[in-house]
């Protein structure tokens, strides 16, 4: 007998443990056209002349409105926890982050 009281419309999801660790992006591309948005996450590599694209969600307009306001709420309530996000135009940070040089 399960003593847990059954919730309506509950969604189970998984993640595998792949998916799971992530993949670092420190750049978003966003495109949209009349039926979806598309937004291409990147991880440029100071030094580098070409970056690839590590991931690429596709969603429609209702569902990128309901994204954004999920980060808009999101940041919102890290900012009140850990004060406010400083912008990258409002941060000086040198592109090879202060490590060495790429050389190929």
């Amino acid at each position: 007998m399960n003593d847990q009281p059954e919730i309506p419309n509950q969604l189970n999801i998984e993640i595998s443990e792949e998916v799971a660790e992530g993949t670092y992006a420190n750049l978003a591309i966003i495109t949209h056209s009349h039926a979806e948005f598309v937004i291409d996450f990147v991880n440029v590599m100071p030094g580098t002349p070409k970056s690839r694209v590590k991931s690429r969600i596709i969603l429609t307009p209702q569902h990128a409105k309901r994204l954004m306001r999920a980060l808009t709420d999101n940041v919102q309530k890290f900012e009140a926890m850990n004060g406010v996000i400083k912008d990258l135009e409002d941060v000086q940070v040198p592109m090879n982050f202060g490590g060495p040089n790429a050389q190929a």
